[in-house]
């Protein structure tokens, strides 16, 4: 375990193994991909799993990408988080157990959830990347449009 995380403080950036391996937060407004508009796919920084596609992203005004949804319910871990005296949901990736960020009930309809995502537990490939970044199967999102 402790080499795996010395490989991860390799590959990853500072703010990445932060958020992603201490539970950190990045700021809000100031990070890579809260402005984001290109159509695509966001995977865990550290797995490479698919996590969130842009069609399912919004403007909530906190700052960091919001969601409405995961693409894949099962890569995704929910659980109680009560630290900065307050009661929330944790968002955790399944394979690599990065910390995402937090879910809330305030969001959109058609499911009123609000996936509040920390960027640097993301990489975002663009749909015209998804075949040569081996996302290829995800280009079916982006034809249904």
């Amino acid at each position: 375990m402790k080499k795996d995380l010395e490989q991860l403080k390799k590959n990853l950036t500072e703010m990445q193994f932060a958020v992603t391996q201490e539970n950190g937060t990045e700021p809000p407004f100031r990070n890579e991909y809260w402005n984001e508009q290109r159509d695509g796919i966001y995977v865990d920084i550290v797995s490479g799993k698919p996590l969130f596609s842009s069609l399912d992203k919004f403007d909530a005004g906190c700052g960091w990408p919001s969601f409405t949804k995961p693409i894949e319910e099962q890569e995704i871990l929910e659980k109680d988080d009560y630290s900065h005296f307050m009661i929330r949901t944790e968002v955790r990736s399944k394979t690599a157990h990065s910390h995402l960020g937090h879910v809330f009930n305030d969001g959109p309809e058609p499911n009123g959830l609000r996936y509040c995502i920390n960027s640097a537990a993301l990489r975002f490939i663009p749909k015209e990347d998804l075949d040569k970044e081996g996302y290829g199967e995800f280009k079916k999102l982006f034809e249904q449009q």
